[in-house]
């Protein structure tokens, strides 16, 4: 299967999308609480810079609005190889993060070259545990 849209995520959620945190704003709190060692923060400061200067940043981000991004696959060769070193940050100081690759990101609300824009509404929704679809063991040994 080919998917269309690539994002990297960790497990806590940022307060406004209740969505999870991206690759950036994980390692950007990483650097706010002291983590990182000097030379991990000035790498990072350079990788983010370099996203800064090469990558759209979207008005709806900027705005703060509900919202989370996307890399679009098809074009994102050259910011994928670039996120690696962030992506490595966050393994060398133990912070988990997950790489979700979709057809379905959501509703765009803003799309580049490189990355889709997508709106949440901002709702956590837990549902309860479904019951066991496993089979049924009482049949066993008859």
């Amino acid at each position: 299967m080919k998917f269309k849209y690539v994002r990297i995520q960790g497990k806590e959620l940022a307060e406004n999308t209740m969505y999870a945190k991206g690759v950036f704003s994980m390692c950007m709190q990483m650097l706010q609480n002291n983590v990182m060692e000097k030379e991990d923060e000035e790498l990072f400061l350079e990788l983010n810079d370099w996203f800064a200067e090469n990558l759209p940043w979207p008005e709806p981000c900027k705005r703060q609005e509900k919202v989370v991004c996307f890399f679009k696959t098809e074009n994102s060769e050259e910011m994928m190889k670039m996120i690696n070193p962030v992506m490595w940050l966050l393994e060398k100081y133990d912070h988990p993060y997950y790489v979700v690759y979709t057809n379905f990101p959501g509703e765009i609300v803003y799309e580049d070259q490189y990355q889709v824009c997508c709106r949440t509404d901002g709702r956590l929704i837990i549902e309860p545990v479904q019951p066991s679809w496993s089979p049924d063991d009482t049949n066993e040994g008859a």
